[in-house]
């Protein structure tokens, strides 16, 4: 290959990448599948590293107002994981109906779903918020705080918990912009978001101690979600609400709800079994076992993130491809999404397998943690390519509207099979924390199998929404 055809090649991937950061309009039910995958992961995984570091800035800053502080921090953030689930669900139910509008070329359905959603998320995180703000000392006690710290975080809890309608709002419109093919606008929402965080957060907690820490964040998201907003009323995008928008429809209200309920219920799944999978390890390997495993999901975390950026890019393909009628499209869109993210998570992989040493001892040079955080990155990342592509099946079953399907896979892969195998590997086989690493590559192995199967014979090509 000559030079200038090698510099041309540099050049129009740079160029593809510049076009996906700015948010240029592409019509995903035609053209280059590259080039769409390429337009909508690169936002999507901006998007998905932004998400996780709310709790990373707060944790942060909070770290030096003492124990007290960083446990109230901890144990919000735990019960907030039920906020989260409900948002994710919702989430999943916008893009769904939305592509497929917007894929049915009906803008105007596609403008009336996104705000019959947010009505819909709107009563839901009233009322969760209502309820978490004059419950908040309870919940803190029942979450085994001491009396120092149910003290010293309940206002902290409080405002949390009433920042419930931003929580799931900063979900809900990203979810839109995905389904409508704007996935620069749900990154650039969030990056605003958490940059305004940043900025808040020492500035408020100096004020206000740990309370600030929380307007910190409130306030941060707020932002986020008016950004959000004045796009959805006032911007150029496929999407565009105005004053006749805002009257409500029940029947697409309760078509969203179908889908949302399904998928806030597949993310709780997923969560009460890695909180399991943690108290198996803990429980089995004692303190340098658990820090060695939580050492591990860290890294684990930071590289699974690019890849659910990546297979984000299928739910808003095969949504806006079956409401195209463009069916094998829609299903190549899927296969190609994978291929992609199996390379990358292969790649993760050898990284991972021969650098693991290197990489936790960044974290920490204790020994006896080290070895665990080792072993665990090693035999989890033996399972990357299969959770890379399992990723993408579950995400085109949720795109595609049915989100029933991968919750019934992941009750069975993770509550039937990985649970079980893990508990009679550690205890019954004396194997410890290692039978807990060896159960989680084997049952998304098993996850992954089970869901290609299921989208290969394509029942979801039938769903309508």
């Amino acid at each position: 290959m000559s030079s200038k055809s090698v510099f041309s090649n540099i050049s129009s991937s740079f160029s593809l990448i510049y076009k996906a950061l700015k948010g240029e309009q592409l019509d995903y039910t035609q053209g280059s599948l590259r080039k769409a995958i390429i337009m909508l992961a690169i936002p999507m995984i901006i998007e998905m590293g932004m998400e996780s570091i709310f709790a990373v800035v707060d944790l942060f800053f909070v770290s030096k107002l003492g124990k007290h502080a960083i446990s109230t921090v901890g144990l919000t953030e735990s019960v907030l994981t039920l906020i989260y689930s409900i948002a994710v669900g919702m989430s999943m139910g916008a893009t769904a109906v939305v592509a497929r509008r917007v894929g049915e070329k009906n803008l105007q359905g596609a403008n009336v779903a996104a705000m019959q959603s947010i009505w819909l998320s709107l009563g839901i995180a009233i009322i969760a918020a209502a309820a978490g703000s004059y419950f908040a000392e309870h919940i803190l006690e029942l979450m085994g705080a001491e009396e120092e710290t149910i003290a010293e975080g309940t206002s902290y809890a409080q405002i949390m918990f009433a920042s419930t309608p931003f929580v799931i709002l900063l979900f809900l419109i990203n979810g839109i912009f995905r389904g409508a093919g704007d996935a620069s606008l749900a990154m650039k929402s969030l990056t605003l978001a958490n940059i305004c965080n940043i900025v808040l957060c020492p500035i408020m907690i100096n004020k206000f101690g740990l309370t600030g820490a929380a307007l910190a964040t409130t306030m941060g998201r707020g932002i986020g979600v008016a950004y959000q907003l004045f796009y959805l009323f006032n911007g150029k995008g496929l999407i565009k609400l105005g004053v006749q928008s805002l009257k409500s429809d029940w029947i697409v209200i309760k078509s969203i709800a179908a889908i949302a309920w399904p998928a806030t219920l597949q993310f709780i799944i997923g969560s009460c079994s890695w909180i399991f999978l943690a108290k198996l390890v803990a429980e089995t390997g004692h303190s340098p076992a658990s820090a060695g495993y939580q050492t591990a999901l860290r890294v684990i975390v930071f590289f699974i993130l690019p890849a659910w950026g990546i297979s984000n890019a299928a739910a808003t393909l095969v949504g806006q491809n079956l409401g195209a009628k463009e069916v094998k499209r829609a299903e190549q869109a899927v296969l190609t999404t994978a291929k992609y993210n199996a390379i990358f998570m292969g790649v993760v992989t050898l990284f991972l397998f021969f650098g693991s040493d290197f990489i936790v001892s960044l974290f920490t040079n204790q020994p006896e943690i080290k070895v665990f955080a080792v072993d665990a990155l090693r035999i989890i990342s033996a399972g990357y390519i299969f959770y890379g592509i399992g990723m993408v099946m579950i995400n085109a079953f949720n795109g595609a509207g049915d989100t029933r399907t991968p919750t019934l896979i992941n009750v069975f892969g993770f509550w039937v099979f990985q649970i079980p195998m893990a508990y009679i590997l550690a205890k019954q086989f004396s194997m410890g924390p290692l039978g807990v690493f060896i159960s989680i590559p084997i049952a998304e192995t098993a996850i992954t199998i089970a869901s290609f199967i299921l989208f290969k014979k394509g029942r979801w090509k039938t769903v309508k929404v």
